[in-house]
């Protein structure tokens, strides 16, 4: 071969070539990453104990192909080693809190050192830890997390005027569940449409019609992506992010969908800024571009365009995902337990009357439909897992310590299950959430948005849109399943969970 000129193999200065290094690199990768994994593997001292997981792989495969669902397989795991648990997920420490008592201790009690989050490959990856949600507990939280709540207060609840742009959507939602007529439909597109234009008035002034492709085709890769997040795919990612070189699998369908949901959101940014009056606000990506001019020369700022299209898609997944599939379960518990869908509506009967549509103003007189809501948010559990937290430094609780930067996952199906705080738990009980009188108390241990420095801060919304469009739809129409065809409770796993589509029969009543 020497006559193609290339030089003799080996020789100094020269790169040995692939075919060669091949071979050596297989044989060293294996004992190369075992060693790793060892090292990652040994518990801190003092840490809270675990179940033995397998070699490499930890509690991976455990946690990812339990026949349960992972929230209960963690639960499970709660009665052997208490409230507070480790887990190994192929290398990753990971801790547990199960239960309202320890939740409360980590994220309201010691707040700032459970404020964190996991610096995940996988999240990693998909905004290299900016935006809003995932970002690390520092300046860049702090920024976006003061430039969202401003927004939602000065455009959405805070405002009056807000409210009648919400009555609208109710009155659009309402008229296309009409156009059924009484027969059979998956009421699922429909609520996602409805709910998803309540932030977008906030986030970018305007909403998409029910019979826009191309928001309803961005809207459904955001919703895979949630799924796609939670599942066995995404953990193995985690563990061990060279499956990415993979030119197959699920975690290559959710970075494709994640890279689309990208361009459309910077397409949005574009449109709506290309007529922007600079200091004159009128919805947050106003405010966020604002807020980039005036940090223009401030080197430590956060602000960049990229950032603001991750955060922009994380309010709209967040604001929407969740309360979609809360209007899902409580359209689907209202079919199932008719009874329970008769007193709501003998109270709006009652109250608001049939000439007029349901106000906020209302809600307060209104206990049995407000202990209705809050029971579909225990019973439920949207988001059984949360959103993971990480420790922002070395912290100890309840004797155990825990270093810095430890992942943190808090299994609040374990809280609105905790039967310390509920009683018969297993049951669908909107009485619990009502006092002798019939009037509504909470409960402390309900705690859907989570609690502490990361909690929802969509939550007031979230309960304003579940009260309008729930009352809206009662108020007009009856809800029973076709053929008495019921569908099953079991849930649909990712990381909130929903019903199983299903179909449902609206009749006017």
């Amino acid at each position: 071969g020497s006559g193609s000129g290339a030089p003799p193999q080996g020789e100094p200065g020269v790169p040995v070539s692939l075919p060669v290094l091949l071979p050596v690199l297989l044989l060293l990768l294996p004992p190369l990453l075992g060693l790793r994994l060892l090292l990652r593997r040994r518990r801190p001292p003092a840490f809270p104990p675990g179940p033995r997981g397998l070699p490499l792989l930890g509690d991976v495969l455990s946690l990812a192909a339990s026949a349960t669902l992972p929230h209960l397989y963690l639960e499970r795991l709660s009665r052997l080693y208490g409230q507070i648990f480790s887990l190994d997920l192929g290398g990753i420490s990971a801790v547990v809190l199960n239960g309202y008592d320890i939740l409360k201790e980590c994220l309201v009690q010691q707040s700032e050192a459970f404020a964190d989050r996991p610096a995940l490959p996988l999240f990693n990856k998909l905004t290299g830890m900016g935006g809003l949600l995932n970002s690390r507990y520092g300046r860049g939280w702090t920024e976006h997390r003061r430039l969202a709540v401003n927004s939602f207060r000065s455009f959405g609840c805070g405002q009056k005027s807000f409210q009648a742009k919400m009555a609208t959507e109710v009155k659009y939602f309402l008229a296309a569940v009409d156009t059924y007529k009484g027969t059979s439909f998956d009421p699922k597109q429909l609520v996602t449409n409805a709910v998803s234009n309540v932030s977008n008035m906030i986030l970018f002034g305007g909403r998409f019609s029910y019979e826009d492709v191309d928001f309803q085709r961005m809207m459904e890769m955001f919703s895979e992506n949630v799924e796609l997040a939670a599942s066995p795919a995404a953990f193995l990612y985690n563990a061990f992010p060279a499956i990415g070189l993979l030119p197959f699998g699920k975690h290559r369908r959710l970075f494709e969908n994640a890279a689309r949901v990208y361009d459309f959101l910077s397409g949005i940014i574009t449109r709506v800024s290309s007529n922007r009056q600079p200091q004159e606000p009128q919805h947050f990506i106003d405010v966020y571009l604002d807020e980039m001019d005036r940090k223009g020369m401030d080197p430590g700022s956060t602000l960049s365009r990229e950032n603001l299209i991750f955060t922009l898609g994380e309010l709209i997944i967040a604001g929407t995902e969740t309360t979609t599939n809360v209007l899902r379960w409580a359209v689907l518990l209202m079919a199932l337990y008719p009874n329970i869908q008769g007193q709501v509506q003998k109270e709006i009967d009652q109250w608001v009357g049939p000439n007029r549509a349901p106000t906020l103003e209302d809600k307060p007189q209104m206990p049995y439909t407000e202990a209705v809501l809050h029971e579909v948010l225990r019973f439920c559990n949207i988001v059984p897992l949360g959103i993971f937290h990480a420790t922002s430094k070395d912290t100890a609780i309840r004797g155990y310590s825990i270093p810095q930067g430890t992942m943190v996952i808090t299994n609040l199906y374990s809280v609105h299950f905790d039967e310390k705080y509920w009683r018969d738990p297993d049951v669908f009980y909107p009485e619990r959430f009502l006092d002798s009188r019939g009037q509504f108390v909470k409960n402390e241990a309900l705690i859907p948005f989570s609690l502490g420095k990361r909690h929802c801060l969509g939550e007031q919304l979230a309960r304003m849109e579940m009260f309008l469009f729930f009352t809206g739809l009662l108020q007009q129409f009856h809800l029973r399943f076709p053929n008495e065809l019921v569908p099953p409770l079991k849930p649909k796993l990712g990381m909130t969970l929903q019903p199983q589509p299903y179909l449902i029969c609206a009749e006017k009543r």
